[in-house]
């Protein structure tokens, strides 16, 4: 076997691993030696792999205390990989395409899930000039209440931020008027004020 499939086994083996041992985020790992043995493989390849995944910042090694699950939600592996996948204008188009869609689909839940309260909240934290604009639509993708939804859009973020693809600055009115919409429960109102928001004369009524 060559040493980029055994190396490629072994991060193979290591997650499915973590999965049967139900670590999480913080959680810490097996030495390289207990890797090793229950492995079945050399430690010079377990360090290899290890070292790997420390690069894409999926574990973290802590002097004197091991070698620890990292939370990859704030890694820097998609505005890494952005500056060398999405280098054409059609791709930089997609990717604001897909984020402005998949943030009008989540505010469709919004409408159907979240309480007048929590958008009250949202509304005075708006008002106080608490927020970014990242910061406003996670929020919101919160109370959408999902999961997947969630991963795609904090995905599609960074290659946005990779790209230098800033959103439009911070708008209070904007914000305001497209929490009232969805505090209205109005689907075109919510749809009108996001469209708005975000300048999209060229998105038609069929998103």
């Amino acid at each position: 076997m060559t040493n980029t499939k055994v190396y490629l086994e072994i991060v193979k083996q290591l997650r499915e691993m973590i999965s049967a041992d139900n670590l999480k985020s913080g959680d810490k790992i097996p030495s390289e030696r207990e890797l090793s043995e229950r492995l079945n493989v050399g430690r010079s390849s377990v360090r290899e792999a290890l070292r790997a995944l420390e690069l894409l910042g999926l574990i973290e090694t802590r002097r004197g205390e091991g070698t620890f699950i990292r939370d990859f939600r704030g890694n820097q592996l998609v505005q890494l990989l952005g500056t060398f996948i999405l280098q054409d204008e059609k791709a930089k188009l997609d990717v604001i395409e897909t984020k402005n869609l998949i943030e009008m689909d989540f505010l469709r839940l919004v409408l159907n899930r979240a309480e007048e309260k929590e958008l009250l909240k949202l509304k005075s934290l708006v008002c106080a000039d608490q927020l970014n604009d990242d910061q406003f639509f996670y929020q919101l993708i919160v109370l959408a209440d999902n999961y997947l939804f969630s991963r795609i859009w904090l995905i599609l973020k960074d290659y946005h931020h990779s790209l230098s693809l800033i959103n439009v600055g911070y708008n209070r009115d904007s914000y305001l008027m497209l929490i009232e919409a969805l505090v209205e429960k109005d689907e075109e109102k919510t749809l009108s004020a996001y469209r708005q928001l975000r300048n999209l004369s060229i998105l038609t009524d069929k998103y």
